[in-house]
């Protein structure tokens, strides 16, 4: 019978690629650059849409902690000339020592001692598996449960990175991942034919390797687990934790259950692994976390890189962007993509740093575009993976990029304005005043609508307005223009006047709708205010003719 050895995430080849070709393989991480020049591997090919996302996590935390760029101006050496296999494998080879997934030692992501308790099933290592609770009252009716009995150890080990990094809550002393629970993913794609590579080096912050001895600070498994609850002690950056940590954190304290099996399969994946887990133990009161969205990193911005914060005002904390119910579009543009004028949304640093200098030092001039994914959670359920991607426009001269994003935040303001405006009209015209709350679905879907139908036309004017010598005035009006119709025609379907409709009814569905006309016409006091967002001179009222004036 072969020997089984245990699995190294850093020697071995167990994530599973796609190349340009459309051919799949496995990988270790020092082959991301391998055929560059004639095949690259362009893509992730899990089964899973979050395995992809964290996996993306999992290579460039990989390159900032081994590797990364010193600075702003090394940035483009690596992008015109990529390093070779050989070199990213001596570059990972020091870490090595950290990413053995099982074996004797200290094992990747899991906790520094042995943990005496009942197994869980491997199954609910997955965020959006069905609880305990679930289970019991029957109602795993979209996800259903024992899907998934054994998993093979590279999907074991991208399942543990994603729980750990993503981590909800999870009842009494599960504590959440560094940037709390299901945190907002957004990384630049800098093309559609881009390889794997290059993603990672766009969105890899600048910094230093890490030194030998931080390496317990960075990697938590290798020291004894920090214990909080009553008692314990708070995970803080250069308190007791290296600023590095934030690529792998360990909230959660969980040991693996492997099993040797000859004929072991990955109910995941479908492919062989003589080694499979079958479950896993847990302990409550791992790690907890605390202070670390607003703390430096390097001179790139703050931790997390790829995660984008807000704060309620000014000197309140730092807290991670989660995503929506609706997924990420432009509505999100201010604090996804640009700062907020108050400065309390800032997009994740990757992004910001893509559009203020990487773009320009590639030389870049195709389409870019901004990849936002993550877990909808409500505390401890997922309610789904929420994945959206948006082109993401500029212009390599800096003075004009400062417009654009001026032009942008005031077009955004404009439209969330006119959706409220739209969803309230609704409300008024089929129910009265105050009678429904605006949540509720048939008037939130209204608002849905409209934010799906003026995407296209934002991202054109976008487009428009990168075009050396557009005349942005211009194209703000185009853009009020949009509004109005996109409003009045979702307004004209949801509120039809019916012949035998009452007078009352009707009378309240026309005073909406004139409501309505007159804010998207910004003639009346809501209409002034989306005209003053955009800048725009206000219409001058025309004179009513005196009665019995002759024309």
């Amino acid at each position: 019978m072969t020997e089984i050895h245990p699995l190294n995430l850093i020697t071995e080849a167990w994530l599973p690629v796609r190349r340009r070709s459309g051919a799949c393989c496995l990988m270790r991480p020092g082959q991301i650059v391998e055929g560059l020049d004639d095949d690259p591997v362009i893509d992730f090919a899990w089964p899973r849409a979050d395995f992809r996302i964290a996996s993306f996590e999992f290579l460039i935390g990989l390159v900032a902690t081994a590797c990364p760029p010193a600075d702003r101006r090394a940035w483009p050496k690596d992008w015109r000339k990529p390093p070779t296999v050989d070199m990213l494998d001596k570059a990972f080879a020091r870490i090595a020592p950290a990413f053995w997934l099982d074996g004797p030692g200290p094992r990747f992501l899991q906790d520094h001692e042995e943990l005496a308790t009942g197994p869980e099933p491997v199954e609910r290592l997955l965020i959006d598996a069905p609880g305990e609770s679930t289970i019991k009252r029957n109602a795993d009716l979209f996800v259903h449960r024992d899907q998934v009995a054994r998993l093979g150890r590279g999907a074991a080990a991208m399942a543990l990175f994603t729980l750990q990094s993503w981590a909800p809550s999870g009842g009494a002393g599960n504590m959440t991942g560094l940037r709390g629970g299901g945190p907002l993913t957004t990384l630049v794609m800098p093309s559609a034919e881009a390889s794997l590579w290059q993603v990672i080096w766009a969105n890899v912050p600048c910094g230093r390797a890490v030194a030998d001895a931080d390496l317990s600070r960075v990697f938590p498994w290798l020291a004894p687990t920090i214990i909080s609850g009553k008692g314990g002690t708070e995970v803080r950056v250069d308190h007791n934790a290296h600023p590095l940590q934030c690529w792998w954190g360990m909230p959660r304290r969980i040991r693996l259950d492997f099993e040797n099996r000859a004929d072991g399969t990955c109910d995941l994946t479908g492919r062989a692994d003589g080694v499979v887990v079958t479950g896993w133990r847990q302990r409550p009161y791992g790690p907890k976390y605390a202070g670390w969205i607003g703390q430096p990193y390097a001179a790139d911005g703050l931790i997390h890189p790829l995660t984008p914060r807000y704060r309620q005002k000014e000197g309140t904390e730092w807290l991670a962007v989660h995503p929506q119910p609706g997924g990420i579009g432009y509505r999100h543009w201010t604090g996804v993509v640009v700062e907020s004028t108050d400065a309390n949304r800032l997009p994740a640093s990757c992004v910001t740093t893509w559009r203020n200098a990487r773009a320009r030092a590639a030389g870049f001039t195709e389409h870019p575009r901004l990849l936002a994914a993550g877990f909808d959670m409500d505390n401890m359920k997922a309610r789904g993976f929420v994945e959206s991607a948006m082109p993401l426009p500029g212009t390599h001269d800096e003075d004009r990029q400062h417009e654009l994003d001026d032009f942008a935040r005031q077009c955004v303001g404009a439209a969330t304005q006119v959706a409220d405006l739209l969803r309230g009209s609704v409300r008024e015209a089929l129910f009265g005043k105050g009678s429904v709350s605006v949540d509720a679905t048939l008037i939130a879907n209204v608002r849905e609508r409209f934010w799906l139908e003026t995407e296209t036309p934002f991202f054109a004017l976008l487009r428009e307005a990168v075009v050396a010598g557009s005349d942005l005035l211009v194209l703000k009006k185009a853009w009020l223009k949009t509004l109005k119709q996109a409003a009045l025609r979702e307004f004209d379907a949801m509120v039809v006047l019916e012949p035998d409709m009452d007078v009352k009814e009707a009378q309240r569905s026309a005073l909406a709708r004139m409501g309505l006309l007159g804010a998207v016409s910004g003639t009346n006091t809501a209409g002034k205010k989306i005209m003053q967002v955009l800048d725009l001179p206000v219409p001058v009222a025309t004179k009513q003719k005196k009665a019995g004036e002759v024309s």
